[in-house]
């Protein structure tokens, strides 16, 4: 028998629409069902994607409800709110997005409690932890996109500065997705040549030019933002790997965001480690050897988002 593979979608806000997209055009879906308050909106861009049909090949995309995602095997969320004006503080938009996120992880057990979900709304590790806490599915179910769009832009960089495709490139950045993210020099390396350690196709590990191109990749999206408004593209993109890699159970070491599960010492919190990621979700943790600094850097990660937990009360 063919396995009808259907993926639902909820929020339809830029990054909602660009999953959809990424998904679309790859071909992951026998159907992909859009869910949004304004389910006209949800309709619209159903519309949008089933006039490229032709193009792509039979995936069906429509506007739905949560009753309607039951049979999802993945369902990704990107429902969230934006500032209601430029003095609202981080804190009460916080409050306000998990509050959303109480009554959309209610929803999906009532109607999809088997399915896997996604997480890709802002702060990521916040609401992936709210998600797994708030949820009755297992916490491996549930998984934040984390530091993959982080490690995919700095590859990208550093495959651009030593002149390779960045698929060559082995680095990873792992903790918050956030400012206090944390670059793994101590492993990076191209064809098994350790960058910080070796010279790697004619160029030295020279510390101040690295710093450079890891802060390009962590500060990406202010860059986007200030020329574009928002980031959707690439994320869109990072929620179709992450969801090839569970449909496929290809077993990929991605780094998502999950609890560490008291690795490196860390417990009470999400943050992006390197994990194979199946159809069961996360289903193993690796804990590649750190510096000193590194680890430190990571402690320091999951302190700010304690922080942020602790501000919700949890």
């Amino acid at each position: 028998m063919i396995q009808r593979t259907v993926i639902g979608i909820v929020g339809v806000g830029n990054v909602g629409r660009a999953a959809a997209y990424a998904l679309f055009n790859q071909r992951l879906a026998s159907e992909i069902i859009l869910v949004d308050l304004d389910h006209a909106r949800a309709e619209g861009e159903a519309m949008d994607l089933m006039h490229g049909q032709i193009l792509v090949g039979s995936t069906r995309v429509r506007a739905g409800s949560y009753e309607d995602l039951a049979d999802a095997q993945v369902i990704v969320i990107t429902a969230g709110v934006s500032q209601e004006s430029p003095d609202e503080s981080r804190l009460h938009l916080l409050e306000r997005n998990a509050t959303i996120f109480d009554q959309i992880v209610a929803e999906l057990d009532t109607h999809a409690p088997e399915s896997l979900l996604v997480v890709a709304t802002n702060p990521v590790d916040v609401l992936t932890y709210v998600t797994q806490l708030r949820s009755e599915r297992p916490s491996q179910m549930v998984i934040g996109t984390g530091t993959l769009l982080d490690t995919a832009r700095f590859r990208a960089l550093l495959g651009a500065h030593y002149n390779v495709d960045p698929r060559s490139v082995h680095a990873y950045i792992l903790g918050e997705h956030g400012d206090s993210e944390v670059p793994i020099w101590s492993n990076a390396n191209i064809g098994g040549q350790m960058i910080r350690t070796h010279e790697v196709l004619g160029r030295r590990f020279h510390a101040d030019a690295m710093q450079q191109l890891f802060e390009g990749a962590r500060d990406a999206a202010y860059e986007i933002i200030e020329r574009k408004g928002h980031t959707d593209s690439a994320i869109g993109v990072v929620i179709a790997r992450i969801i090839r890699s569970v449909l496929g159970d290809e077993k990929s070491v991605l780094p998502v965001s999950t609890r560490t599960e008291g690795r490196y010492g860390l417990a009470d919190v999400c943050l992006s480690i390197p994990c194979v990621v199946g159809n069961r979700g996360v289903e193993a943790q690796i804990m590649p050897e750190l510096s000193v600094t590194e680890r430190k850097g990571l402690e320091q990660s999951a302190a700010v988002l304690r922080s942020s937990l602790h501000d919700l009360g949890l």
